[in-house]
């Protein structure tokens, strides 16, 4: 009984979904996508503020990823040990993170300590830990992990192939930055990237769970409305690069880790975002049955695995893939990969491969909206996007209803993914 009971319940969860709303702080309308559920006496909070990621760094290469780390060492008052031992003390999260288009924070608490962690979250945005010996730290954490970097290949052949797409651009640094820009940034140059990041104007807000979310944002309000107003951001848009190019990297390694990657247009997301999931799941996305895996391991031996995808998001659209195979088999499967891709392009896919793609996207796809985290991330991501935020929903009715001519006419009209790039990690061999 109460296994059907916990069930229902679950399924009510499900049921209910993300909605959006907006709060005045400090003169400014804040977005906020939120979605109250009682399953469990838990609050999450999420503050999320766009165009600040390393996107967004422009010559200071890796500024928010050194940020991120600089903001989860506590506050000026209570340092890094006491401001972690006071998250600890009442089972508190409290961190921050970044991508390449936000800075985040993420709260989670147990219901009974929300004003404990609202307080502590306020702390921390009013008086970050901004002090040189703390700056010194991070980097030194930093610079740690990419020296780690150094020998791990499939980091250097996707690093490598970044730089051949988006040449020229934030995009062809990795997030992280380099040892030799993570040295040079400045307490200066953080506090002005922390002083303009943490604004009004680039404030998205995400509530969940067993909090009224109302009273929530009235205690928020306080201390997030005396944060600076600020410019409204401008989002960036990067084209991947059409010219076909390859670098190679010589290292000592007995595998040739190779990614590849080509320009992808989607003009309308709304309109074609479903189509390009759908293309991207038959060609190389799905693991085995995916044309990629098929030819290259199945039918030829190639390599364990071997994958490509169609990545979407505001800054970029393209598509990349990889795989890992043995030295003497490099070029061989450089050539298959252009052969499979031409061949789709040409072909489009079979009835067959369409049957089998909506079965999983139409079967699977409800499962990664299950729990509240998951629902909560998808409505932000159609918000970001310009969608509704049941978005994801309307997709798999899209998706149910393509047909293969209209998947074939979209799969045929993105020629531009021909315009392949390699970066190649391999070893150099002695008659070179």
């Amino acid at each position: 009984m109460k296994k059907i009971i916990f069930n229902l319940l679950l399924l009510g969860g499900i049921m209910l979904g993300a909605d959006l709303k907006t709060a005045d702080m400090g003169g400014v309308k804040i977005p906020v996508i939120y979605e109250q559920s009682n399953l469990i006496p838990t609050g999450n909070i999420e503050l999320a503020f766009k165009a600040s990621g390393s996107a967004y760094n422009k010559d200071t290469h890796g500024l928010a990823y050194l940020a991120s780390l600089l903001l989860n060492e506590g506050t000026k008052e209570l340092g890094g040990t006491e401001f972690a031992r006071a998250l600890e003390n009442r089972a508190i999260t409290l961190y921050a993170s970044s991508s390449q288009e936000f800075l985040e924070f993420n709260l989670s608490f147990l219901k009974e300590e929300q004003d404990t962690a609202l307080n502590l979250l306020s702390q921390l945005l009013s008086s970050p830990n901004l002090a040189e010996d703390t700056l010194k730290k991070v980097k030194a954490k930093a610079k740690a992990s990419l020296l780690a970097k150094e020998s791990d290949f499939d980091y250097l052949a996707s690093t490598g192939l970044a730089q051949l797409l988006f040449k020229d651009t934030p995009l062809a640094f990795p997030s992280y930055g380099t040892i030799s820009s993570i040295e040079s940034i400045t307490l200066d140059q953080m506090q002005t990237y922390i002083q303009n990041t943490l604004t009004l104007n680039k404030l998205i807000i995400v509530i969940g769970g067993d909090i009224d979310i109302n009273s929530t944002l009235e205690k928020l309000n306080p201390f997030l409305s005396k944060l600076p107003i600020g410019m409204k951001p401008i989002e960036e848009k990067y084209v991947a690069n059409s010219d076909a190019q390859t670098k190679i990297q010589n290292k000592p390694t007995e595998q040739a880790y190779i990614y590849f990657g080509a320009p992808f247009d989607l003009k309308d997301y709304k309109q074609d975002a479903y189509k390009a999931k759908v293309m991207s799941f038959i060609l190389g996305a799905s693991g085995f049955g995916s044309r990629m895996m098929e030819e290259i391991r199945v039918k030829h031996g190639l390599a364990y695995s071997a994958y490509m995808r169609i990545n979407t998001s505001k800054l970029a659209n393209y598509a990349s893939g990889y795989l890992q195979t043995k030295l003497e088999n490099q070029a061989q499967s450089i050539e298959l990969v252009k052969q499979v891709i031409s061949n789709f392009i040409t072909e489009g896919a079979t009835q067959e491969e369409l049957d089998s793609a909506k079965q999983f996207l139409l079967g699977s796809e409800p499962l990664r909206n299950e729990t509240l985290s998951q629902r909560l991330s998808s409505a932000f991501r159609n918000y970001y996007l310009g969608l509704p935020l049941d978005y994801s929903q309307q997709e798999l009715d899209l998706i149910k209803n393509l047909t293969l001519q209209e998947l074939n006419t979209f799969i045929q009209s993105h020629k531009e993914i021909l315009k392949l790039s390699f970066s190649i990690v391999t070893k150099q061999s002695q008659k070179d």
